[in-house]
């Protein structure tokens, strides 16, 4: 099969693009000039925000792994990004899209979360075959938090609000047996094998990297907030064929 893959640079987009091509699948990845990408595939230029180039990068494809999100710029590239891709997608070969969702979507009125649920009912309105397995925040992305958090002598975190990280690895292998598999709508959502407070998790980023942080826990303010302490960010499937959070942060201990 000919798959494009969006956000290909991206933490689960690389993935997906490594097990496709794993697979002799025909990858094509798009990501901004200059990027790399981990496996050898066939790099496409196109500017999702923008339109450019995207009816040109569909074209010919069976499926489209839409893995392009950014949780600064998501109104651009999260809502105009997807309507513009589907929208070429539509009128070019209409090929399959996996979309990969994030659970809580519907349920947090957070800028970011709406993005995304405004991108994943572009992808179910588009009048293409579709799929949609929402997941919970991948460790790199709860790392990369946490380590913004250190960056001040007080490390503030969420009071109340657990997280449950998962390996992105895990989900790119379910995105690509969805891509093979065929449209299968909206799957059940998947997270981590354990849910974590947000504390637990600073003492550990901590710990591994060996820096000395008061940590406070506030109350996130408002609805969000007091939908994420309510757990609407967690899933009730779990998955275990990945690595955990201690795993994770043992090999960037080892990898620093």
């Amino acid at each position: 099969m000919i798959v494009l893959v969006t956000g290909a640079d991206g933490v689960l987009g690389s993935r997906v693009c490594v097990r496709l091509a794993e697979r002799s699948h025909t990858v094509r990845a798009a990501c901004p000039s200059g990027t790399a990408v981990p496996v050898a595939v066939t790099k496409v230029d196109c500017d999702l925000e923008m339109g450019r180039g995207v009816a040109d990068a569909v074209d010919g494809v069976d499926a489209v792994v839409h893995c392009a999100t950014d949780r600064r710029r998501h109104r651009r590239v999260d809502r105009a990004g997807t309507r513009n891709l589907v929208e070429a997608a539509a009128q070019v070969g209409r090929p399959h899209i996996v979309y990969p969702g994030l659970v809580g979507a519907d349920l947090v009125p957070d800028p970011y979360f709406r993005s995304r649920q405004a991108a994943e009912e572009t992808v179910i309105s588009s009048g293409l075959g579709w799929s949609v397995l929402r997941s919970t925040e991948f460790h790199q992305t709860l790392w990369e938090s946490m380590a913004r958090r250190a960056r001040w002598p007080v490390m503030v975190v969420p009071a109340g609000m657990r997280h449950q990280p998962i390996d992105p690895d895990a989900v790119a292998r379910r995105l690509v047996d969805l891509v093979e598999g065929g449209p299968a709508g909206r799957l059940p959502d998947i997270g981590g094998p354990r849910a974590y407070e947000a504390t637990a998790l600073a003492g550990s980023y901590l710990a591994a990297t060996g820096l000395r942080r008061l940590v406070v826990a506030v109350n996130r303010p408002g609805i969000a907030g007091a939908a994420l302490r309510a757990g609407a960010n967690l899933a009730v499937g779990r998955v275990t064929d990945g690595a955990g959070w201690n795993e994770f942060v043992a090999e960037m201990m080892e990898a620093a």
